[in-house]
């Protein structure tokens, strides 16, 4: 052997890529039609995230210079979020008469337990996230992550009587096996793969059924509020777009429009004046027979409803 081929790269692997198995690549154009309550072409939902941090420890967005824990400035700025800004977005879901998935850490039952009730009092789906974001469980253990998902669900379950059917993990982080074990754990769809705009059938090591509906990183006030920097007025011209031209699309296919919302973000004052006027533009086609304002757990009944015809 020369030296050449000695010191050369071992030749790179051309074959399939590792996978997640969860589902099969499936082009939107090629799969079968159906539709939503009444024939509506395009389901609207917002989902509606209500979260706790703690104070002085973990994760969370900052609005400024982290110099270090007490962050008081970061803390207190988030939680507006549960003392105000949240309370005037359920005003404005009120005045346009629009339901919710309201998206709860456990943690709020301990610190504003009246902000969940003020939820579920609407009539609002509450779907389970996690205990707190100021942590995330994408490295859990097996029997740590199935605690949280047990504990997540009776929790909410005792402020609604209901079970909750869906979850979105703090951060989006999973372990490899968060699909298996929402399934085991009663959980009937997941919120966290943004891979479609329809509702997806994932596979389960069980066989047990778990959905996955659409849920935005796009139509997402976190991801274009504080990562890309963009204004209020342009964040809510964004909605209206995104709604618009799924309007047209949904003319080939049913679609899902998820309108990812945060209360320490969207509910200060000159960004919620911008909400109003992109969610006043949805609402005024309520009446149109085109679109079905919901929850993402309507959502998952109907297509449980169509399973077989909807798989993808």
């Amino acid at each position: 052997m020369s030296s050449a081929e000695m010191n050369s790269p071992e030749l790179p692997d051309f074959g399939a890529l590792a996978t997640h198995g969860r589902f099969h690549y499936s082009p939107i154009h090629q799969r079968p039609d159906y539709a939503w309550p009444n024939g509506a072409r395009l389901a609207v939902y917002l989902g509606f995230n209500i979260e706790h941090f703690a104070f002085g420890e973990g994760l969370g967005a900052r609005l400024g210079l982290h110099v270090g824990e007490p962050d008081v400035l970061n803390h207190t700025w988030r939680e507006y979020g549960n003392r105000v800004g949240a309370w005037r977005c359920l005003d404005l879901f009120d005045d346009l008469r629009l339901p919710a998935g309201a998206i709860v850490n456990t943690a709020l039952l301990d610190h504003c337990p009246e902000l969940v009730a003020a939820c579920a009092a609407r009539g609002d789906e509450l779907i389970a996230h996690g205990h707190t974001n100021a942590a995330h469980h994408g490295a859990y253990s097996e029997a740590a992550e199935r605690a949280l998902l047990d504990h997540c669900a009776q929790a909410l379950q005792r402020v609604s009587g209901k079970r909750p059917a869906g979850w979105l993990s703090p951060w989006i982080a999973e372990s490899r096996l968060t699909p298996d074990l929402l399934a085991e754990t009663g959980y009937r769809y997941t919120l966290n793969w943004a891979h479609d705009d329809q509702p997806t059938a994932m596979r389960t090591r069980a066989g047990a059924p778990l959905w996955s509906i659409p849920y935005p990183q796009e139509v997402n006030d976190i991801p274009m509020i504080m990562g890309r920097h963009m204004d209020g007025k342009d964040f809510a011209q964004l909605i209206i777009d995104n709604f618009d031209e799924m309007l047209d699309q949904s003319r080939r296919q049913p679609l899902v429009m998820g309108i990812a919302l945060h209360p320490y973000l969207v509910g200060q004052p000159y960004r919620l004046r911008h909400l109003r006027r992109a969610l006043a533009h949805i609402a005024a086609r309520r009446d149109s027979g085109d679109i079905w304002f919901t929850t993402p757990g309507a959502i998952h009944e109907h297509v449980t409803e169509q399973n077989g015809k909807t798989t993808t």
